[in-house]
């Protein structure tokens, strides 16, 4: 599982340590937007076997392989009007956001040559980080031919619904682990703890 829009080393690390498979760091503009060089610093603070991910928006590709490099990212995650050839131009392992705004959209997902795909809310305007859930049910029986991150209003109250119902290869937070637009470390560790109950439970 991965917890986005960390915008400090301490926090990074924390969150690292209470469970979480990779860290994101927005790069696009909003309140959660960092520096190459705080990016850095949290890369630098993650322990190993973390993933670093980078969150960006129609970026220009140079850019996005410079930063990349300087931070230390493992993935970047995709998350504007980025074309099948641009993640293929790219030459870094990608994570494309898609919005979840109808059946169809889903499925032309596929036309993405990504690591992983990241099904968030669609909401006008906004390119990820609204809190605001959508119809999960618009997954069943969606024949990605990448695995699926789960996104888009998240919590630790509705995580085991989601899990439960999607069973999705990953799952992505922030607004829904944050107190005042601050990330919680006991969110964090709430929504972690409950997303691995559903999942040991699901093996089970």
């Amino acid at each position: 599982m991965k917890i986005c829009g960390i915008r400090d080393a301490r926090t990074g690390e924390a969150a690292a340590l209470a469970g979480a498979d990779a860290i994101g760091m927005v790069f696009a503009p909003g309140r959660r937007r960092v520096t190459p060089e705080q990016a850095r610093e949290i890369c630098q603070a993650i322990p190993p076997l973390v993933a670093r991910v980078g969150v960006f928006v129609d970026t220009p590709a140079a850019e996005v392989r410079q930063i990349a490099q300087f931070c230390g990212l493992d993935l970047v995650q995709l998350h504007g009007q980025e074309s099948p050839a641009y993640c293929r131009e790219l030459g870094l392992r990608c994570i494309k956001a898609i919005p979840a705004r109808d059946r169809q959209t889903l499925e032309q997902a596929n036309l993405y040559p990504v690591a992983a795909l990241l099904v968030d809310t669609y909401v006008k305007g906004v390119a990820g980080g609204s809190g605001i859930a959508f119809n999960w049910h618009l997954l069943e029986n969606l024949p990605l031919q990448a695995p699926l991150i789960l996104a888009g209003g998240l919590n630790p109250a509705n995580i085991g619904r989601a899990v439960a119902l999607v069973r999705p290869y990953g799952v992505d937070v922030s607004s829904g682990v944050e107190v005042n637009g601050e990330k919680d470390l006991q969110l964090i560790k709430a929504f972690i703890k409950r997303a691995r109950e559903v999942c040991a439970y699901a093996a089970g």
